[in-house]
């Protein structure tokens, strides 16, 4: 249950996301409200640092900027479609990377990260490996990463000429990830990843 009394079966904008004044953390699917785990478990957490740590060092002075959640990314239907009242999709993935730096304002992300990162928990995978993946592909995120903390993997996607999601690869142990959106001039190290 919403601590809100919000209508879970009711569909919702930004604008009314903004309204939410809790400590909630919520995203919206198309308008409908996903309640989100209130806080994620300690290997997540270290994982997460240790990849803002690795993709921080490369872009720094550079022109892309990452961000680590909470932190909105609004998906808009189309180009008009922008003001707070016609974005029915807000998510807030563990990590993404913004290239285009127009797309950001004092509230996150407007429009698709270039590098979405999802580290999946058993509570969550479903959302990250089907909705979460349908949106991202939908809204033309070019790179789409989802981290199986428990099997210590990562499954790469990069969005093809068609905007459709081609599967990469399934990463483990000592391998060392490309990341496509740098043309694979920084590779994740995951021996730098999974130590926890």
């Amino acid at each position: 249950m919403d601590p809100l009394n919000l209508d879970l079966n009711k569909r919702y904008t930004y604008a009314d996301y903004l309204t939410w004044m809790d400590d909630v953390r919520r995203e919206l699917f198309d308008g409908f409200i996903r309640l989100m785990t209130p806080a994620p478990s300690r290997m997540h957490q270290e994982i997460s640092f240790n990849l803002s740590r690795l993709f921080g060092n490369f872009i720094h002075n550079k022109h892309c900027k990452g961000f680590a959640a909470p932190s909105d990314v609004r998906f808009p239907k189309d180009e008009k479609s922008k003001s707070d009242k016609q974005v029915y999709t807000v998510l807030q993935p563990d990590l993404f990377i913004v290239c285009d730096l127009s797309k950001l304002d004092d509230r996150g992300c407007l429009g698709a990260p270039d590098l979405v990162i999802e580290i999946i928990s058993p509570k969550n995978s479903k959302r990250d490996t089907h909705d979460k993946f349908e949106i991202y592909q939908q809204h033309g995120v070019r790179e789409y990463w989802i981290i199986n903390p428990n099997d210590e993997n990562v499954t790469v996607f990069i969005l093809d000429d068609k905007s459709k999601f081609q599967f990469v690869g399934i990463y483990a142990e000592d391998d060392k990830i490309p990341v496509n959106i740098f043309n694979g001039d920084l590779k994740v190290d995951l021996t730098e990843v999974f130590t926890v």
